[in-house]
């Protein structure tokens, strides 16, 4: 199973670092990959902190590498990124509001990274499958299915669809419907996100991450993403749909046994 995990957003090394340590038992269980971003340019307001920049961001995941030996996964948000990134990371990832974006696409699916583009908000699960294919057409493949995109290296994550203002939901539909394309990666964290539900930023509500991991271990997923932080309610990001290192554990321990018994269902 593929598990991200990681803070929304780099705050400090010694920040990093503490989740970094937090996580270490998962990296020999599952297909582990530590996240975090160096920049948030989606924040709702001009004030609310975006990260330490891409130099200083990159540095610090590379100290990370360095230390634990993981696997990385980050966002970029443009295309001159992509290469900086490339260098460090293992994992490019394309944000929700950017999965559309072509000279993004392709500039990540040039490199020789894995490529991770979540599903936008806004976005009919049927029509991933041409954002996909600008990555796989640009690494070479002409035709658009879920052996294709695992040889070439690209994931599809859902992180939940607009309803309403201010709300989002998971259909799971979703999930079977993008599986038909690529390995398919929950993103249980950000889809319990309430988009400027905060007054100027988003809020959350966490207690939810946890029956909508299980919903998604039911349906088949191949991996999941939960960003981590040790004291979510102080967090300079993405702090009401973050869960803490304990829930992590109880979560996980959850989904490996309904993954378990699924295949007897």
């Amino acid at each position: 199973m593929i598990l991200i995990a990681g803070p929304c957003v780099i705050e400090s090394k010694e920040q990093i670092f503490k989740i970094a340590k937090y996580l270490k038992p998962y990296s020999k269980k599952y297909d582990f990959y530590f996240k975090a971003s160096f920049d948030k340019a989606n924040r709702t307001s001009l004030d609310s902190y975006r990260g330490p920049g891409i130099d200083e961001g990159l540095r610090i995941l590379s100290e990370v590498k360095k230390e634990f030996g993981y696997k990385l996964l980050t966002d970029v948000h443009e295309t001159w990124q992509v290469e900086k990134a490339a260098k460090v990371v293992d994992v490019l990832q394309i944000p929700a509001f950017l999965c559309r974006q072509t000279d993004l696409l392709v500039a990540a699916a040039k490199t020789d990274k894995i490529v991770n583009i979540k599903k936008g908000q806004f976005m009919n699960p049927e029509d991933m499958k041409y954002s996909l294919l600008k990555v796989l057409k640009t690494r070479g493949c002409e035709e658009v299915s879920y052996e294709n995109s695992k040889k070439h290296g690209v994931w599809l994550t859902e992180r939940g669809t607009t309803f309403g203002y201010g709300n989002l939901v998971v259909d799971m539909r979703s999930l079977v419907i993008m599986k038909k394309f690529a390995p398919v990666i929950f993103d249980a964290t950000h889809s319990v996100q309430m988009p400027g539900g905060g007054g100027g930023k988003s809020s959350g509500k966490r207690e939810f991450v946890a029956p909508l991991s299980y919903a998604a271990a039911a349906v088949g997923v191949d991996g999941f993403f939960f960003e981590t932080h040790y004291n979510p309610d102080e967090a300079l990001s993405d702090g009401p749909n973050m869960i803490t290192p304990l829930m992590l554990e109880e979560i996980l321990r959850n989904v490996d046994c309904i993954r378990e018994c699924k295949g007897e269902v």
